[in-house]
């Protein structure tokens, strides 16, 4: 088996890892120190890749004499949000969990039960990171990991076949709105037989992010069926997405495989996308990346650090966290696997400003994201339900997509479980 076929098959699996890492399965030591010998043992679950290397983590245990990291990485942040609540204000929870920003603000709702952030760290990152994890009482309880402005990643191999142009900046050209887009993506299909991009709930996440309201209101109102711009989204999606991506969703098996196989030409790309891309298809020389996202901008994923407050190495928990999201960790987890940081003091480092990817065909992906970062100008609000109604939308189109029920149906189906949550 694969490196990396392994990493996705044991979701929610501690991984073994280099140096002193070990598979999971119990916390040791405790806040004071952990046993007679001084050793500790921490914890820490992540899902995807959040660019925390073996070789970053063994850096952290070689300074911290005696610190043993146990790295749990899940395969989505379904599987890590699903292990996070049933477990929360329990046991059995990480020293170290991340959080990805979708159920921020359902986590939000049991701030008091996570280990605030250190008064002197604030002000570290940019507002709106910290703004979403703060309390009413004034308390952060997140460490900002990454911020997700979206690009458009593309195969230049592939647009050539079909006569698209593969500059870049001719590329931006042709992706300046989502018509632009499903234009361009149906002369694809139509010339190629192929699907011209990955999924369609890619698009769906796409346009969300560029809606302040979407399913609930600032004070908590639900207003997620009847909210003509969801319904303008969904009916986009069915309509215009579907006849021209080649998976319903993302992270099945068949949708890694495609990646290295050339079936779709082009994905709606945030920078944390770009690991997993070189990941599963390292022997392709194809992709690139162009400095646009249909409609402006928008921001696609992003997570947080917290602690558990009944954990049982709170400070030591507090310290590594603090150091895996310090500016210039941040730094070099986007050279790893392109998360980008959230800090705006990264973004003075060479690390980011002057970062390229070879892998893509050199493209300055430091100043390409720094660009759609500031492209992005709506922070949409995202309640506590976010993410079940969000989810459940996203089932509703690949119902449709897989052809189990009509648009109408599926919606109607997505209205009847909305009524339920």
């Amino acid at each position: 088996m694969t490196t990396r076929a392994l990493r996705r098959t044991l979701a929610g699996v501690a991984l073994a890892s280099a140096g002193g890492l070990v598979l999971a399965g119990c916390t040791g030591g405790s806040a004071d120190g952990g046993d007679a010998g001084g050793e500790i043992e921490l914890s820490i679950a992540t899902f995807n890749d959040f660019g925390y290397s073996d070789e970053l983590l063994q850096e952290y245990e070689d300074e911290h004499p005696g610190v043993t990291i146990v790295h749990n990485r899940a395969a989505t942040s379904n599987d890590a949000r699903a292990n996070f609540f049933q477990k929360l204000g329990n046991t059995g929870l990480a020293d170290i969990e991340a959080i990805e920003i979708d159920w921020t603000a359902e986590m939000m709702q049991y701030a008091d039960l996570l280990a605030p952030v250190p008064d002197d760290l604030k002000g570290r990152w940019i507002d709106w990171k910290e703004a979403a994890v703060t309390d009413a009482d004034g308390n952060m309880v997140g460490y900002g990991t990454d911020i997700g402005p979206q690009a458009v990643c593309y195969r230049g191999d592939l647009f050539e076949a079909a006569g698209l142009p593969t500059d870049r900046e001719e590329v931006a050209g042709l992706f300046t709105t989502w018509d632009d887009l499903f234009e361009v993506g149906a002369q694809y299909t139509e010339a190629t037989g192929k699907p011209f991009l990955d999924s369609a709930n890619s698009v769906l996440q796409g346009l969300a992010n560029q809606l302040e309201v979407t399913y609930e209101e600032a004070d908590g109102t639900v207003v997620a069926t009847e909210n003509p711009d969801v319904r303008a989204m969904y009916d986009t999606v069915v309509e215009k997405a579907i006849p021209i991506t080649a998976y319903p969703g993302q992270w099945s098996e068949d949708w890694y495989a495609s990646m290295a196989n050339g079936e779709f030409a082009a994905m709606l790309c945030p920078p944390w996308m770009h690991g997993i891309i070189s990941g599963e298809a390292p022997d392709v020389t194809g992709w690139d990346i162009a400095d646009v996202f249909p409609g402006g901008g928008g921001n696609w994923g992003g997570s947080y650090l917290v602690v558990p407050a009944n954990g049982d190495n709170v400070e030591a928990a507090q310290e590594l966290a603090d150091w895996l999201t310090s500016p210039e960790i941040q730094a070099r987890a986007f050279a790893n696997v392109g998360a980008f940081p959230s800090q705006p003091e990264a973004y003075e480092m060479p690390e980011v400003t002057d970062a390229t990817n070879e892998y893509f065909n050199d493209a300055p992906v430091g100043q390409i994201n720094a660009n759609r970062s500031e492209a992005v100008t709506v922070s949409p609000i995202k309640g506590p339900k976010y993410f079940q109604f969000h989810e459940a939308l996203n089932q509703a189109v690949t119902r449709v997509f897989d052809g189990l029920e009509s648009p109408e149906e599926a919606w109607e189906s997505w209205v009847t479980e909305v009524s339920a949550f």
